[in-house]
């Protein structure tokens, strides 16, 4: 493979579908959301996240994002009940954001673009494997936080203090004893859809649980998230933003809410 993916104008969102065809597909991710236009559903359940700190392994800048990986070898981090059927066990969390403050994040709420998105993406234990999971429409669960400007949020301080070991592309370090869901906003309402990873290979395997509430942090905080870089240790620096891509067409798919 010649050319590797990326978010500059020769490699960006407008140029996957060249490699990978999917990303022209029916169920891409991420989309706009017409809150108008988006009904409530009494059949949706309330969702619940048990997290084992435990589990929490490494933190990875991969040269796109940085990423927080678990065990995810046995259930010890699972998500249940919402519009999924059974238990999700927790694989890795990761973010995207912008250049500045007023965009960043992927799906938008009635055009709004908050600063960035937080993604924890679990997988189907029936399927037996992660590859597998990516193959079945409901293989994947992913939980999307949105992140506004305001008060600074301590815990997500946690992950940022973490990022001075990750500065550069290919680096990992450890990261352990971290409980996501300190960084749930206190209001579980959520929109439920059926997409696609927003990343190549950009696979429709995705039930979607995006938090209405987002997640309060400060500018100086999302300034730390700005400060990693795409490139090697040993390469010219590139600033690691605008690592978002942008809603792509419903075509036809329905977004249901949990809450009137």
């Amino acid at each position: 493979m010649a050319k590797e993916w990326g978010y500059a104008s020769h490699n960006g969102p407008d140029h996957w579908h060249e490699l990978y065809p999917i990303a022209k597909g029916d169920n891409q991710s991420p989309i706009e959301l017409h809150t108008k236009d988006i009904k409530h559903d009494p059949s949706l359940q309330p969702w619940s996240a048990s997290y084992d700190p435990g589990s929490a392994k490494t933190i990875l800048n991969n040269g796109k994002t940085c990423r927080v990986v678990f065990d995810d070898t046995y259930d010890r981090s699972m998500l249940r009940g919402g519009p999924l059927s059974g238990p999700y066990r927790l694989r890795q969390f990761h973010l995207h954001w912008g250049s500045s403050d007023d965009h960043g994040s992927e799906h938008t709420v009635d055009g709004v673009k908050y600063a960035a998105e937080l993604h924890l993406v679990h997988w189907n234990p029936k399927y037996n494997t992660f590859g597998e999971a990516l193959k079945q429409p409901d293989g994947i669960a992913v939980v999307g936080i949105f992140l506004k400007i305001g008060r600074e949020k301590g815990e997500f301080q946690l992950l940022l203090d973490a990022l001075d070991k990750v500065k550069t592309k290919g680096k990992e370090a450890p990261f352990t004893h971290f409980d996501p869901s300190c960084l749930f906003p206190a209001c579980r309402d959520y929109w439920t859809y059926h997409g696609s990873f927003t990343t190549p290979p950009c696979e429709e395997c995705i039930v979607w649980l995006l938090l209405k509430e987002p997640m309060t942090v400060s500018s100086d905080q999302m300034a730390k998230l700005r400060s990693l870089f795409a490139s090697a240790e040993n390469e010219p620096p590139v600033p690691l933003v605008g690592n978002w891509r942008p809603p792509q067409p419903i075509k036809g798919r329905v977004v249901r809410a949990s809450f009137k």
